[in-house]
């Protein structure tokens, strides 16, 4: 499949400005530097480190993620504002040995659906799922449509396919509600993604009541021993945060440009 080059740009920068990338080549320019320049070396041998625990601990984590994560769960009397749930993708599996080989989607896409799902049943509101195909060749709303329909028993009533991120999520999805005359929908992303799907939902002309799910805030304050330990758990939430942070700046810079 070929990709715009703008889109592989931007993936191979977010892939070098975040962990564990980052903190690698911070660490290894100083290793390299530590025989021509010794204090710098050092300097940048150890600001790598600690930049690699900062993202891999709870503490440090739950510091980019408390601002990420400032919308509250929806309530039941917002829900009946809308007149959409849109279920955002979040990524894919190319293969399932335990069903029956194919793709279908991953652990994100599927706590995003359960949730949306849910959504459904209380209110009857038609869904919305987007996502194209960033890593292959299946567009992610389509596996997101059958995991609705094979595991939910819930039908979904618009699928978005040609997305590659969150701007032409936002873009395609507000064109194919707007034909259908639906202007105020309930968002479905991951709390952390939140902040940055809102901008972008809002920016193509859409009423946005986030509905986040998936916090990965713990409330950790930094007053155990534990709370600075690295665990593998925290250095995901860690990749995912500063992931968003580099989207979010990224969105800024754009939405300053237009």
């Amino acid at each position: 499949m070929t990709y715009p080059l703008a889109f592989v740009a931007k993936k191979w920068i977010s892939l070098m400005l975040a962990p564990p990338a980052l903190p690698f080549l911070i660490t290894a320019s100083g290793l390299l530097l530590l025989r021509f320049k010794p204090r710098t070396g050092k300097t940048l041998a150890w600001s790598g480190l600690l930049l690699w625990l900062f993202l891999s601990s709870p503490f440090g984590t739950n510091l980019l993620t408390e601002p990420l994560e400032s919308y509250p769960p929806i309530s039941a009397k917002q829900l009946t504002e809308v007149q959409a749930i849109v279920i955002l993708a979040g990524g894919q599996r190319h293969t399932n040995e335990e069903f029956d080989g194919g793709p279908t989607v991953n652990r994100l896409t599927l706590e995003r659906v359960r949730y949306g799902a849910r959504l459904a049943r209380e209110t009857t509101l038609p869904i919305l799922v987007s996502g194209g195909a960033p890593t292959g060749l299946h567009p992610e709303s389509v596996l997101m449509a059958e995991t609705l329909r094979v595991d939910f028993n819930i039908e979904a009533k618009w699928a978005e396919t040609r997305s590659l991120d969150t701007e032409q999520n936002a873009l395609n999805t507000a064109a194919i509600l707007k034909q259908a005359g639906i202007s105020r929908i309930a968002l479905v992303t991951h709390a952390a993604h939140m902040r940055r799907a809102v901008g972008e939902f809002e920016a193509a002309g859409l009423t946005v009541t986030p509905a986040p799910m998936g916090f990965m805030n713990d409330g950790t304050r930094g007053e155990d021993f534990f709370d600075y330990w690295p665990s593998i758990s925290s250095a995901y939430t860690g990749w995912y945060a500063l992931h968003e942070w580099l989207g979010i700046a990224a969105q800024k810079i754009r939405f300053w440009r237009k």
